[in-house]
C-alpha cells in the first residue's frame, strides 16, 4: 500500500493538461483529490476518468484568480474530506510570445492573477487547516521561463519568479508547523504546450535540442510522480527547493 493512501490533495488547473496528469499520479497512489478549475465540464470529464483509480474526487469549480474561490474549495475539502494533506498549485493562463514593448494591462493582470495571486490565495487558504494537523506538503508550479528570461515570455516569467521567491518565504515561515514547500519546473508535453510548438516548428527543434533525454515529459509518468514523492512522507525533509522535472534542460 502506497504511503500517500487516503491522503487529501487539491490539484488546481486539475481539469486538463498537466494538472490532470499530476491527478491521475496522485489517484494511483490513492490519493483522494479536490480538482478546482474554471470549466466544470472538463472537471467532470476528469472526476470519471480519475474515480477508475478507485479513490473519491470532489468538483469544484473556480477560478484561482479569486481569493473567495480558493476559500470555497478549500472549505469544500475540509467538508467532504475533514483533512487536507497537500495542494498542487498548477493552474495559471497566460498568452505566449508577446514582445515585452506588447504586453497589455489585461496580459500582465490575466497571467500574475491567475498563477502568482492564485497560488497565494490556495496557500494562505489551507495554511490553517495544515498548522492544526502538524503537517503539510504545498507543491507550486514555476518555470525555466522565469529563471533564464525567455522572449516573449514577460508576464509568465514574472509570474513564474513570483511564485518561486513566494514559495521559499513560505518554505522558512512554515517549516514551523510541519510544512514543506517546494516548486516544480516542468518540460512536459501538454495541449497547450503542443499547440505553442506546432505553431513554432523552429522553436520545438530548439527546444529539444536542449533536453539532454531528448523528449518533452509526460504529464502524468514523469512529472506527476515527481510532485507524488513531494507530497509524501518521503520527502519531509526537502522544502524550499526548485526541482527542475524537464530531462535535463537545466542544470543548477
Amino acid at each position: 500500500m502506497s504511503e500517500l493512501q487516503d491522503r487529501v490533495a487539491i490539484v488546481t488547473g486539475g481539469g486538463q493538461g498537466l494538472g490532470l496528469g499530476i491527478a491521475h499520479a496522485l489517484a494511483s497512489e490513492g490519493v483522494n483529490l479536490v480538482l478546482t478549475g474554471r470549466t466544470e465540464a472538463k472537471l467532470r470529464q476528469a472526476e470519471t476518468a480519475l474515480k477508475a483509480h478507485g479513490v473519491q474526487v470532489l468538483v469544484v469549480p473556480g477560478d484561482t484568480r479569486r481569493r473567495a474561490d480558493a476559500d470555497q474549495a478549500v472549505a469544500a475539502a475540509i467538508e467532504q474530506f475533514g483533512r487536507i494533506d497537500a495542494l498542487v498549485n498548477n493552474a495559471q493562463s497566460s498568452t505566449p510570445g508577446v514582445p515585452l514593448e506588447a504586453v497589455t494591462d489585461e496580459n500582465w493582470r490575466e497571467t500574475l492573477e491567475s498563477g502568482l495571486y492564485g497560488t497565494l490565495y490556495f496557500m494562505q487558504a489551507v495554511l490553517p487547516h495544515m498548522r492544526q494537523r502538524g503537517s503539510g506538503r504545498i507543491v507550486n508550479f514555476a518555470s525555466r521561463t522565469g529563471i533564464e528570461g525567455t522572449r516573449g515570455f514577460a508576464p509568465y516569467a514574472a509570474a513564474k519568479e513570483g511564485i518561486r521567491g513566494l514559495s521559499r518565504v513560505a518554505a522558512r515561515e512554515w517549516g514551523a508547523y510541519g510544512i514543506t514547500v517546494n516548486v516544480v519546473c516542468p518540460a512536459a508535453l501538454t495541449p497547450a504546450a503542443q499547440t505553442y510548438l506546432e505553431a513554432h516548428p523552429s522553436e520545438l527543434t530548439r527546444y529539444l535540442s536542449e533536453i539532454a533525454l531528448g523528449r518533452l515529459g509526460d504529464p502524468e509518468k514523469d512529472i506527476g510522480r515527481v510532485v507524488a514523492f513531494l507530497c509524501s512522507d518521503s520527502a519531509a525533509y526537502v522544502t524550499g527547493q526548485t526541482i527542475n522535472a524537464d530531462g535535463g534542460q537545466s542544470m543548477l
